[in-house]
């Protein structure tokens, strides 16, 4: 369940790779390929790397689209790699009745300094580095709900590099971590519960979320995978008896370019935050932590017992 694979071609060398495509989120072709982009490049982030090169992978309908919006798309790809120091050396275009478009990411990785499932203890305080809501937000784009700042709210975050929370997390000694991308906060968080063996607790009341994401869940707006994420947690998670449906829904929210989830030890929580802070991260929130139990069991609490 690890969010790339680790090749190890010498001892002391170790490389992180990843695949990641996706279907169109919002209408702009350059924010598309740029959100795809930091989206594939989030993966090599989660497991510590730095992205060296990566090639394109592209679906194409060329009788449906001009071929002016392809170069579009790559281009705004290629300038979010850019951004991350990662070159796009090539790639496979092929023709394809909906329109696709991502990166296979190779990234280096300091064998001391990698971010793991495995590396996680009882204890660990769960800190997340960006807000939830986009599965939410990009259905109401597709329905023409949002307003324009609001649009652009949810491309901006989406489009946003998780670069930052990658080093600030090993400036602040963190062991274990994971994107939160296509199985919501929940579901990657109980992959990253399997492979520590631990199991949760999840405080919702200090989850961020887009200033707007409760209003649309409230109102149904919601992705189908949304609502399959949450049906594939509900057999491992036990929520209190208060937290309404749409509360449970944007914890599973299927997120596109989400943040990282960070597992810190207690002693550096508070180093975290504060590098987080300092790299800019859209979030910086303790919204849990690791305890003994069944491995991937999760109790979703309005907030701590106790406080």
């Amino acid at each position: 369940m690890e969010d790339a694979a680790l090749l190890r071609p010498k001892p002391g060398c170790e490389l992180a790779f990843t695949v990641d495509f996706i279907t169109p989120v919002v209408d702009g072709p350059e924010e598309f390929g740029a959100i795809a982009a930091a989206n594939a490049l989030s993966d090599v982030y989660a497991m510590g790397g730095e992205p060296q090169v990566a090639l394109v992978v592209c679906g194409f309908p060329e009788e449906k689209v001009p071929r002016s919006v392809l170069e579009r798309i790559l281009r705004g790809g290629q300038a979010k790699a850019a951004e991350a120091g990662c070159a796009i050396v090539g790639g496979h275009t092929i023709l394809d009745p909906e329109l696709k478009y991502g990166l296979c990411v190779l990234g280096s990785v300091d064998p001391k300094h990698r971010l793991t499932h495995t590396g996680a203890r009882p204890g660990d305080r769960l800190v997340l580095t960006k807000p939830l809501g986009f599965g939410v937000a990009t259905q109401a784009i597709k329905q023409g709900v949002l307003s324009a700042p609001e649009t652009a709210t949810v491309v901006a975050a989406m489009a946003a590099l998780n670069k930052g929370a990658k080093d600030a997390a090993l400036a602040a000694g963190v062991r274990a971590a994971t994107d939160v991308t296509g199985f919501g906060l929940l579901g990657h968080l109980h992959h990253l519960l399997l492979g520590s063996k631990l199991a949760a607790q999840v405080w919702s009341e200090r989850v961020p979320l887009l200033p707007f994401a409760r209003s649309l869940a409230r109102d149904g707006i919601a992705p189908g995978g949304s609502k399959r994420n949450l049906a594939y947690v509900a057999p491992h998670s036990v929520f209190e008896e208060r937290l309404e449906g749409s509360e449970r829904l944007l914890l599973a929210d299927a997120q596109t370019s989400g943040g990282l989830l960070l597992a810190v030890p207690p002693r550096n929580e508070a180093q975290l935050v504060s590098e987080l802070r300092r790299a800019g991260t859209l979030a910086s929130a303790v919204i849990g932590e690791l305890i003994e139990g069944a491995a991937g069991g999760i109790e979703v609490l309005a907030r701590p017992r106790g406080r």
